[in-house]
Formats: C-alpha cells, structure tokens, sequence
C-alpha cells in the first residue's frame, strides 16, 4: 500500500475520533497526517514523513488549538429567545398576583406572576421581568 494513503487513512481514522470526542486535540493531529499524506504524495523518504507530521502535530497543537478552544469557551455574545426577555422593563395590562396576571413586554402580552408571591401589583405599574417560567414571565415593580 502507498504511504500516501496509509497517511490519508490515519487522517480520516482520526477526524472521525475528533467528531466522536469533540477534544479539538484528534483535529490537529488529523490535520498533521493530512499534511504529510501530500508530503508523502510528493516522494518524500518516510523519515522525513515523520518529521513533517511530527512538526505540524506541534505546530498546531501549540498554536492552533489554543486559539480554536479560546473561541469555543467563549460566552454567547447575544441572549436568544425568552433570555433575551430577562431584564426588560414590562409594563402591567391586568394585576399581578402570585398566581395570575398580565403584563405587556416590547409590545407583546405575557401572562405574568409576581415574583415576591405576596406582592399584588396594581395595572399600570412598571415592571422588571426577573426570570421566564414556560410562558409565564416572573416580574418585580420597579422602585
């Protein structure tokens, strides 16, 4: 068998272990044995295929990984759905009790409990919306 396609093998073998573990680590190396597959490809005597993955192995796992897990931790740049709701001023349509109410939030109405549940607040009261609990929002008067 060719060496270039035993290298190709050992790229594809190690993309599907990356996918199967997410560890970003098996990508690099995979990266490496596709690199030396083309090098392979190209004639290179098998020492040198090992050098050329050994260097590219290191290369990518001390500079590539580092930055792909950086951008992989982090934190979600915008709030999506019913958390993005989380913070806005509501403003109260029928009273707020512990166990029923309404409030109208960026022009739409939401069933609304209090959050303090032996709190009742009166319509026309401006609210914050604390948490959303299914289709319920959870809101608090504003001082």
């Amino acid at each position: 068998m060719e060496p270039w396609l035993i290298w190709l093998i050992v790229a594809a073998v190690l993309a599907v272990a990356e996918i199967l573990t997410l560890t970003a680590a098996l990508g690099m190396l995979s990266m490496a044995a596709l690199v030396t597959a083309g090098a392979a490809a190209a004639g290179l005597p098998l020492g040198l295929q090992f050098l050329v993955y050994a260097l590219v192995a290191a290369a990518t796992l001390l500079f590539v990984r580092p930055l792909a897990l950086r951008h992989v931790g982090r934190p979600q740049a915008a709030r999506f759905g019913t958390d993005a709701l989380i913070g806005k001023t509501a403003y109260v349509v029928s009273d707020v009790t512990g166990t029923s109410g309404r409030v109208r939030i960026d022009g739409e109405e939401w069933t609304a409990r209090s959050y303090d549940e032996t709190l009742v607040i009166s319509s026309g009261t401006t609210v914050d919306v604390m948490e959303i609990s299914g289709a319920t929002a959870l809101v608090y008067p504003r001082d």
